[in-house]
């Protein structure tokens, strides 16, 4: 079984990913940030690849992304490195979330084969759209058992939201906010009463929130109305900040009170 499946039919609730993107803040550093991210027990990461035009992206993890391609990170480098955290034993469900631009040029085929030896579970293609998914990369993904991640915002219609529940496997990404990722000191009204209209849906998949935690509070909303909780803005400026994955763990857990 797929070890995302695996993950969220063994824990429901009170799930952390973290996110962060390859070849930042060092060309080799990826494979150690996975490491030392299976070391503290986070449940799911998810590995970026770096792209000239973030256009979801706030700036954080747009100055991580032109870093890293200054640092030569490639998608195939990426294959490379995530093997590497895989063949040193670490077994937590690995996501590989990038535009469509690199991996098209790839190829699909080529791409999903590169992502099962290399032991990614999962990828999110946030500019992928719908009809390519169900035409084009579900059938070749589903070969390879790599689960495709879709995402939904507050904008996104309840039809889109059930057809997503209903063509897709693993978890849906909950964006907190239509806007650009980036740190939220604390979710307002609004973006409670989309978790709660979502809460109300009773769909089949669990959901993973993510897009502007990076403190107790927004982390405690997140974990309350869905699985979990996905941070990246802030994980990825300690990184920067800290050049250290370990002392940026630890910095982020002193922010989250855990």
């Amino acid at each position: 079984m797929n070890r995302i499946n695996q993950l969220f039919d063994r824990k429901r609730q009170g799930l952390l990913s973290l996110y962060f993107c390859a070849g930042h803040p060092t060309p080799d550093s990826t494979a150690n940030i996975i490491e030392t991210l299976y070391r503290n027990r986070i449940d799911l990461v998810e590995v970026g690849i770096p792209f000239t035009d973030p256009m979801a992206d706030g700036p954080v993890i747009q100055d991580a992304a032109t870093k890293a391609l200054r640092n030569g990170m490639t998608l195939r480098k990426i294959f490379g490195q995530v093997k590497e955290a895989r063949d040193h034993g670490v077994e937590m469900p690995l996501i590989l979330m990038g535009y469509l631009n690199p991996i098209y040029h790839m190829g699909y085929k080529e791409f999903f084969e590169r992502c099962r030896k290399a032991g990614v579970d999962g990828v999110i293609i946030p500019d992928l759209p719908f009809k390519d998914y169900l035409e084009e990369v579900k059938p070749v993904a589903d070969k390879h058992d790599i689960r495709v991640i879709m995402l939904i915002t507050p904008e996104t219609s309840d039809e889109r939201i059930r057809f997503i529940d209903e063509h897709t496997d693993g978890f849906i990404y909950m964006v907190s906010s239509a806007s650009t990722t980036g740190a939220q000191k604390e979710f307002d009204l609004e973006k409670q009463a989309y978790f709660n209209k979502v809460n109300d849906m009773s769909l089949k998949h669990p959901r993973m929130i993510g897009f502007g935690i990076s403190n107790k509070q927004t982390l405690e909303s997140a974990q309350a109305n869905a699985a979990g909780a996905i941070i990246g803005s802030k994980f990825v400026t300690l990184l920067d900040e800290l050049q250290d994955p370990q002392a940026a763990v630890d910095s982020l857990r002193d922010a989250l009170g855990k």
